[in-house]
């Protein structure tokens, strides 16, 4: 049995430019960090005695008799790619919803490699995590995603995210004194919208229109410079939320059904209640909503809010992880039993 724990992320500066469109031209960065709310998978080779070969669980329950039966492409793609062939159980749990603009399917997708990995005994390096799961989402299951989610999941941390064109990428965590890092996590305040979203296919608008919005996604690149600079600087942390508001009225522009109505009302409902700035988390269109304030001010803007579900969160830094390992014994148990006949 392999259980393995993947936190989720929140991207600050510069998503968009982790699109290839974009950073095979012209390079990217992001500004990220993740979360201590996490995905968590188990996994284990299934015993043969049921009528199912595997068994995966997660908003639904399949029961199938071959991997090319699984519905959940990442599932099926995954044990495809790890050349697994036996029969499986796996099960998904997650601390958020999906669809919701944290890179949970991203972090779905490096959790499941890691657990396969372990099921094999292997142990990867968290750039390989990264890498394979940017291969699956984007390769092989053609999905209209970047690269900045996957990356994230794997080595968790606040970073800077660099993509060059030639498609690596480098990961500088950021560097803060705990008591400037524990001043920048008590201005942050989650919310979730209560409308969920497929970022792909408001991804796909982003990518159609990365040529006609050059000068905006290269502004946002700038932004996560001045974004570092703010946090390790001797600035008033408030600078970091009115760059935040920038971001995400120039995010607003990139592409049809980044915001609604009811995301604008959210947003200037928090910013009349004493918000320095904000931004939709992820592609956009639904999920949760990140808003920069004061400490002194979160009470009012709680009550404000009274009708979202406020997600109280730390930041995390461990990335994807194995929390429970009972490796496979098969192989080692059959080498014993030759052995002794």
């Amino acid at each position: 049995m392999i259980i393995c724990r993947t936190p989720y992320r929140i991207s600050f500066f510069g998503g968009g430019t982790d699109y290839p469109a974009w950073y095979e031209k012209h390079g990217g960065c992001v500004l990220s960090t993740t979360i201590d709310k996490y995905c968590y998978l188990s996994c284990r080779f299934l015993p043969p005695f049921f009528e199912h070969k595997s068994r995966i669980v997660y908003s639904k329950v399949e029961l199938v008799k071959s991997r090319d039966e699984i519905q959940h492409p990442a599932v099926r793609e995954a044990l495809k790619f790890m050349g697994i062939e036996e029969g499986v159980e796996i099960h998904h749990d997650g601390d958020l919803p999906a669809r919701t603009g944290t890179g949970s399917s991203s972090s779905f997708s490096v959790g499941l490699l890691h657990a396969l990995y372990g099921l094999k005994e292997i142990m990867p390096t968290k750039k390989q995590l990264a890498l394979d799961a940017i291969h699956i989402e984007r390769d092989v299951l053609k999905e209209n995603v970047g690269s900045q989610d996957q990356v994230a999941a794997a080595f968790g941390g606040l970073n800077k995210i660099n993509f060059k064109p030639d498609g690596t990428f480098t990961v500088e965590p950021v560097i803060l004194n705990g008591e400037r890092l524990e001043d920048f996590q008590n201005h942050l305040m989650l919310f979730f919208t209560g409308f969920s979203r497929t970022a792909s296919e408001i991804a796909k608008k982003k990518i159609e229109n990365i040529e006609k919005k050059n000068e905006d996604l290269a502004s946002m690149r700038q932004m996560v410079e001045r974004g570092l600079g703010i946090l390790g600087g001797g600035n008033d942390l408030s600078d970091f939320g009115k760059l935040l508001h920038e971001s995400w009225m120039l995010k607003r522009s990139l592409a049809e059904g980044v915001t609604t109505p009811e995301i604008d009302q959210i947003y200037e409902a928090g910013l009349n209640a004493g918000a320095i700035g904000g931004k939709l988390i992820g592609a956009g269109g639904g999920g949760f909503i990140l808003f920069f304030a004061k400490p002194d001010n979160h009470k009012q803007i709680r009550e404000k809010l009274k009708k979202l579900i406020a997600v109280p969160f730390r930041l995390e830094s461990n990335g994807s992880q194995i929390v429970f390992y009972r490796p496979n014994r098969r192989k080692t148990d059959r080498l014993l039993r030759e052995r002794t006949f």
